[in-house]
């Protein structure tokens, strides 16, 4: 019986030793990868500074190494930079988690959101948000924490919108291309084709502010 009883405190004892030396290489190593692995809106880390890949383009000279310049957002001050990187140079992705939440409200300079499913809310800086104004009430986006820190608040790629203000089309334009003033129900102004009418529903571009199409309804927030 003894003997049965300190086999299974071993067992424990090395579990334990087992779970603890996971949680600390999880929270210990890094994600090494390279220029290589560059895409459009990944997230690394510059200066232990947690930055996301606006855009990017590999350079050969005819003479010299290649290299890779970039546009980077910094994520902590909001800032754009420019910098350049060797070709194959290593970097570090940055341990980012991201929780969906839904906007709720504004309180001064303060977004408020709340996750779905803890009801907690968050109160993020307005300097967080690209293209403010496309936020409406019930929307989801994703919230990026990086060390106990919201450092990026991402829309859906393209929202629907109600139409509430638009100049009417007049009778015998057969302008191609024309483009006219909408507001929309989120409180931004964005161009669109002079065949749309207050009430449509069409679909924006969160990333540009860009008229993308009438919208039909589905699966679009």
């Amino acid at each position: 019986m003894l003997a049965r009883l300190v086999t299974f405190i071993s067992i424990l004892t090395a579990a334990n030793s087992f779970l603890h030396v996971n949680r600390f290489l999880t929270k210990n190593t890094a994600l090494h990868l390279s220029t290589a692995d560059f895409k459009n809106g990944m997230t690394f880390e510059v200066d232990n500074v947690p930055v996301r890949l606006i855009e990017f383009l590999h350079v050969k000279p005819g003479k010299g190494s290649a290299f890779v310049r970039t546009k980077v957002k910094n994520l902590v001050n909001g800032s754009v930079q420019e910098r350049t990187f060797r070709a194959g140079e290593s970097i570090v992705a940055a341990e980012v988690s991201k929780t969906e939440m839904q906007y709720t409200f504004t309180d001064g300079d303060l977004i408020v959101f709340m996750n779905m499913e803890t009801f907690e809310e968050q109160r993020i800086d307005k300097k967080k948000i690209d293209n403010l104004l496309l936020l409406k009430e019930g929307l989801s986006c994703q919230v990026s924490i990086w060390n106990d820190q919201v450092i990026d608040v991402s829309m859906p790629q393209q929202v629907e919108y109600v139409v509430v203000d638009t100049p009417p089309n007049f009778k015998g334009n057969t302008a191609q291309g024309g483009q006219k003033p909408a507001v929309l129900d989120c409180g931004a102004t964005v161009s669109v084709p002079m065949f749309i009418e207050n009430g449509e529903r069409i679909l924006v571009s969160t990333d540009d502010c860009k008229y993308l199409g009438r919208s039909d309804g589905k699966n679009f927030q």
